[in-house]
């Protein structure tokens, strides 16, 4: 009863934005009587519970509120589209956490995701085209040939290769997890900044130098605040253009014409991209 009242208003009001002023003024009390009469319908009408969720007809429920910061981020980001979250994830609250560690979560990997996808990219391209002139293994043995595809390339590497890489992610994973072994520095679910990865500061002064990730050379230290935040703005914008970038390689790849412009450039791949140790039956096969 009270989706029928909300959408008999919603009819009136669509009608009247197509009517000319002098019938809209001959009809407007008809339309105003009509339409008192509906929202009367509907709160007198019980309130529908679905699913177990509360709506908003519950005296207790309260509607979130997206933190304004998100909004001029979507802003800075795309002025043309604006802010756009048809998920309601700005509002979200994942394992109970709460939504600031919601946002936190979500900001990081989104930038993470990003800063992958860019590496990805760039050495698709160079893969594609060059490898090292060094041998590959102590045996002696090459890398594998340009003239594979990258994806080829990666089921060409020893298994032991393999393992080394992603041995390598896991641990500067478990770095940024631990927050660099400082005490102090604060998680990015629990108020830390989304994207910062930690420095390398206590590696270098108990075990042996090894340069940051990020400006290893502090060239931005006395970057202003101002310029970090439109360069991460720049960085995000390329993280979602490089990620949609690497998976069309990717599609044109393993399904062929799926991406018209790349039917010339791509490469047929018959393994399982989503298996990355499937070639030699380990771990992750499909």
């Amino acid at each position: 009863m009270q989706f029928s009242a909300v959408i008999t208003a919603a009819v009136l009001g669509v009608a009247s934005a197509f009517t000319t002023s002098d019938v809209l003024r001959s009809h407007a009390p008809t339309a105003q009587r009509m339409a008192e009469e509906a929202v009367a319908e509907a709160e007198a009408a019980p309130a529908e519970v679905s699913a177990g969720f509360e709506t908003p007809a519950d005296p207790e429920w309260v509607e979130p509120v997206v933190d304004p910061a998100l909004i001029n981020l979507a802003k800075g980001l795309n002025p043309t589209i604006g802010y756009y979250d048809p998920l309601s994830l700005a509002t979200a609250d994942f394992w109970d956490a709460g939504n600031e560690a919601t946002v936190g979560f979500l900001r990081h990997a989104e930038i993470k995701h990003g800063r992958v996808a860019m590496a990805a990219f760039v050495g698709y391209c160079v893969q594609s085209n060059w490898v090292f002139p060094w041998p590959n293994t102590l045996a002696g043995d090459p890398f594998p040939s340009a003239d594979l595809s990258p994806e080829q390339q990666w089921d060409a590497l020893p298994t032991g290769a393999r393992r080394q890489i992603i041995f390598i992610i896991a641990l500067l994973e478990i770095w940024d997890e631990l927050k660099g072994s400082d005490p102090e520095r604060k998680h990015y679910m629990k108020g830390g900044r989304p994207g910062e990865y930690p420095s390398f500061q206590p590696i270098r002064d108990d075990i042996h130098w090894t340069l940051d990730l990020y400006d290893p050379f502090k060239i931005t230290k006395k970057m202003t605040r101002e310029k970090k935040d439109r360069r991460l703005l720049m960085e995000i914008n390329n993280g979602r253009l490089a990620m949609l970038g690497i998976f069309s390689f990717l599609a044109a790849d393993k399904v062929e014409g799926s991406v018209p412009l790349l039917k010339g450039i791509a490469i047929p791949y018959d393994g399982d991209i989503m298996a990355p140790f499937a070639s030699d039956g380990s771990f992750f096969t499909s």
